[in-house]
């Protein structure tokens, strides 16, 4: 299992570029920087999105993409979205206010994309790779992902506060080879983060205590103008499994 991260970071700046994952050449996994990120011969080759929720630096590439790739993909690009999130993105961006209805163009008969629901647990198969959707605890319903494929799961948690779920299944996940976990603010902005449910290195250190095994721990989501402050903190914290997941990387599990 191939993920590219094309993006990593919960807000955006020349450095930094919005969530975005790459998986195998041909699955996305949020769509913060999917047009920023890749150059449109590649993007032709996504054929599939999976969305963890709503919030624009999870979705704000997904219109520019779906433009890029119209007429050039085989067929309609798949969203795959919780019900709530399929709602919001019907009602608040591709409505023909904000942006067109590709769902309906050229026509509802043969779309640009279309939408798939998914329900908290039930595993959905991608291209081979399979994505069990784990709710997590955000402003609005937000779900992180369990991804396996060849006999490697990776685990990531979206945007999240404190939560429980998640760490339940990575405790039981036994081919578990890395979990990502947000880390948005630093400890200055606690109640920011308490407020947005968000974390911060003190509130991962606490929440790091629900795992029950060691395996390397991504620390991803951080908002730009924290970064430097997030990262001493962290640096602080002296957990040899704790890592900064990297913008541009390619890791192989």
């Amino acid at each position: 299992m191939l993920i590219q991260v094309l993006g990593g970071y919960g807000g955006e700046s020349l450095e930094c570029r919005m969530t975005c994952l790459l998986i195998n050449g041909t699955i996305a996994l949020d769509a913060g920087s999917l047009s920023q990120a890749l150059p449109i011969e590649r993007q032709v080759g996504v054929h599939s999105i999976l969305l963890s929720h709503s919030h624009m630096d999870h979705t704000n590439s997904l219109p520019f993409f779906i433009e890029n790739v119209y007429g050039k993909s085989d067929g309609a690009i798949d969203i795959y979205a919780s019900p709530a999130t399929v709602y919001a993105l019907r009602k608040y961006l591709f409505n023909n206010a904000t942006w067109p209805d590709f769902t309906r163009l050229p026509n509802h008969l043969v779309p640009a994309m279309q939408f798939h629901e998914f329900e908290s647990e039930v595993p959905v198969v991608i291209d081979g790779v399979k994505f069990t959707p784990i709710p997590v605890d955000h402003l609005v319903p937000t779900h992180g992902f369990l991804i396996e494929h060849n006999g490697a799961a990776v685990l990531w948690s979206s945007d999240t506060g404190p939560t429980s779920r998640f760490w339940e299944i990575a405790n039981r996940t036994p081919n578990l080879k890395a979990l990502c976990i947000d880390t948005s603010f630093d400890n200055s902005l606690q109640q920011v983060a308490d407020v947005s449910l968000h974390l911060t290195p003190r509130t991962l250190e606490v929440e790091l205590r629900k795992l029950k095994k060691r395996v390397p721990i991504l620390l991803h989501h951080l908002k730009p103008p924290c970064v430097a402050r997030i990262r001493e903190e962290v640096r602080q914290l002296h957990n040899p499994d704790l890592e900064f997941l990297e913008q541009g990387k390619e890791y192989s599990f």
